[in-house]
């Protein structure tokens, strides 16, 4: 039977994938693990739960060893905009835990998933349908990060042969987990306050472009890579992966067709405008498409009208 451990399991991605990786494989089998143990969430009362520190390497071998842990999905890290705030914490966290859990993964011979960003693009890299290889020279420390992580676990997969494969997320929008510190976070934003006071003030100019995927795609696109044939993986890490590419003005279009009293105004804050404006107005996912079926099910009309369905019916 598959073991599996989530690192960062009370994150963004981590909340949602915990429960995705239980009702799949089963509850017993899936190990979540954080720095802190909330109580209150079914993460950590559902399931085997594990206090885990990344960047502590003894603790990560010992909960990957007594676990029986075969596979990883490695996804506790800072973002971007919190990232700026604390350069030196961000690479302590992002890179240093990212070796101690390929450390463990090749002494316990477990395969790995490695969430990568297209914050890894810079200003040289092509703005429109950016390429699977293309260069990356990011501006942030963040996509720094991600770009020394991209390249670490190709070369713990060329040098120990073990199974490393990862997804270049763009911004995640989620009607379950709250924003974790990124810079695509408006877009998770403006449907909360579209429901609770009908109106938001977005920290990006109207007409910045980014790619976004709802996170239903997100999961299954993460369990549908590591099911993947090995052998039909040209790139295996860091796969370029969107299902739609939209400004805040064209997000707050969409939710006006179903809530026409919305408005939205703009106070730019300097650092997350420059972050966005570092990043692709769109990227190119045909690697993803043709090599393990990417296909996702959500675009701008359908992931609007079920945000807006499922948080109205909670938040009321």
């Amino acid at each position: 039977m598959n073991k599996i451990l989530v690192t960062g399991s009370l994150g963004q991605i981590g909340t949602e994938l915990v429960d995705y990786l239980r009702g799949i494989y089963g509850s017993a089998n899936v190990i979540a693990s954080g720095r802190r143990d909330k109580q209150d969430s079914s993460i950590v009362t559902e399931g085997p739960f594990e206090l885990l520190d990344v960047t502590d390497p003894k603790k990560t071998e010992n909960v990957v060893k007594n676990n029986r842990v075969n596979t990883i999905y490695h996804l506790a890290s800072l973002l971007s905009a919190t990232g700026e705030k604390d350069p030196q914490a961000l690479w302590n966290i992002n890179m240093n835990g990212l070796i101690n859990v390929l450390e463990a993964a090749r002494a316990q011979g477990c395969s790995v998933f490695y969430p990568s960003s297209i914050a890894v693009f810079g200003a040289e890299s092509p703005k429109d349908k950016t390429p699977q290889v293309t260069i990356t020279r990011p501006s942030t420390i963040y996509g720094i990060s991600k770009v020394a992580g991209e390249l670490l676990c190709d070369y713990y997969h060329m040098k120990y042969g073990f199974d490393i494969r990862g997804l270049r997320y763009p911004g995640i929008i989620s009607n379950i987990a709250l924003p974790g510190g990124g810079t695509t976070d408006y877009a998770v934003h403006i449907f909360y306050d579209a429901i609770k006071h009908g109106k938001h003030t977005c920290f990006l100019k109207e007409d910045t472009f980014l790619d976004f995927i709802y996170m239903p795609d997100a999961l299954e696109g993460a369990v549908k890579l590591m099911e993947a044939d090995p052998a039909k993986l040209r790139h295996r890490n860091a796969f370029n992966v969107t299902a739609m590419s939209i400004t805040p003005k064209q997000l707050c279009a969409e939710i006006k067709k179903h809530r026409p009293e919305f408005t939205i105004n703009y106070e730019i804050d300097p650092v997350r405008q420059d972050i966005a404006d570092s990043w692709p107005n769109s990227i190119d996912d045909s690697a993803a498409r043709s090599e393990w079926g990417w296909d996702p099910e959500y675009n701008l009309e359908k992931m609007t009208k079920d945000m807006l369905d499922v948080l109205s019916a909670r938040l009321k």
